[in-house]
């Protein structure tokens, strides 16, 4: 008998709509999943200064000026943007020579984008955040080669290595970058590291955050000579039944719009929820 794995569909009972309550949870996963990456990289290298704090409701995250969490996430979600609380944050970054830079939802409202423009932030990238629901799915046969399993704390070289394979085929001057992404990413709480094989070979990689209730899937990759077979079909099944045993309802990922990565997920059963916008003060 072939293995079963997860297929998408969606339910008709009990919708969530792509609302203030729904941006709530989906920034705060991210901002959880980005300061355990700082923390993760402090307890790794306690001299590197990384820092988590809350202002406001956001949390704010320094990993190094060039790392891509050092930002916030959740401005104007939970409580109102003021004037004050910009001030904090921008102390807080200009003490590290950081960047300070703003993932800022759309439901945060036009006062916090106001208040951004009046402080001479400007918008620099923009992300689709997706989502849908976890629950019980119909099941369909992939192929017997196929495995996913769990990666322990053991496999946290090998995952990296597998991860950083699949993401800089195309780009080799990443490999020392996204190797460091891997070490962090398998060393980060409510975290979960995955690796698919074929015929007992790993080749496949993704990762899982956990915050209250939503599965942030993202560090997904397969190594060139192993694509177009199946794999991250099955790994993000392994991931959604992972999800779903630790109390998930709502699974995310964040997506470049129009992207391929954006593409994939809505076939796998995601739809936008919502487009974010990053700013970034400019120069005084």
């Amino acid at each position: 008998m072939l293995p079963r794995v997860w297929v998408p569909f969606w339910s008709v009972s009990m919708p969530v709509f792509a609302d203030l309550a729904l941006s709530r949870r989906l920034e705060a996963a991210e901002g959880y999943a980005s300061a355990q990456f700082a923390l993760a990289r402090r307890k790794l290298f306690p001299e590197c200064g990384s820092e988590a704090i809350r202002v406001a409701g956001a949390d704010v995250v320094y990993d190094g000026a060039e790392s891509p969490v050092t930002q916030t996430f959740g401005l104007g979600m939970l409580e109102e943007a003021t004037v004050e609380a910009l001030e904090e944050i921008e102390a807080f970054f200009a003490a590290r020579e950081a960047p300070v830079q703003h993932e800022v939802s759309p439901f945060a409202g036009v006062t916090t984008l106001q208040l951004l423009c009046s402080r001479g932030y400007a918008p620099i990238e923009i992300s689709s955040v997706l989502y849908q629901t976890i629950e019980k799915r119909p099941v369909a046969a992939t192929s017997p080669s196929i495995r996913v399993r769990e990666a322990g704390q053991e496999e946290a070289v090998l995952w990296t290595q597998i991860n950083a394979r699949g993401w800089t085929h195309d780009h080799p001057e990443f490999e020392g970058f996204m190797r460091e992404v891997g070490a962090l990413l398998t060393a980060r709480d409510g975290s979960a590291c995955f690796l698919a094989s074929v015929d007992g070979i790993p080749a496949a990689a993704g990762a899982l955050s956990i915050h209250r209730g939503v599965a942030l899937f993202a560090g997904a990759s397969t190594v060139p000579e192993h694509r177009r077979r199946g794999l991250q079909s099955a790994l993000l099944a392994a991931r959604m039944e992972y999800a779903e045993a630790h109390g998930c309802d709502l699974a995310m990922m964040v997506a470049e719009p129009g992207s391929n990565s954006q593409r994939n997920a809505e076939r796998q059963g995601f739809r936008v929820g919502y487009t974010r916008v990053k700013w970034a003060k400019g120069r005084e």
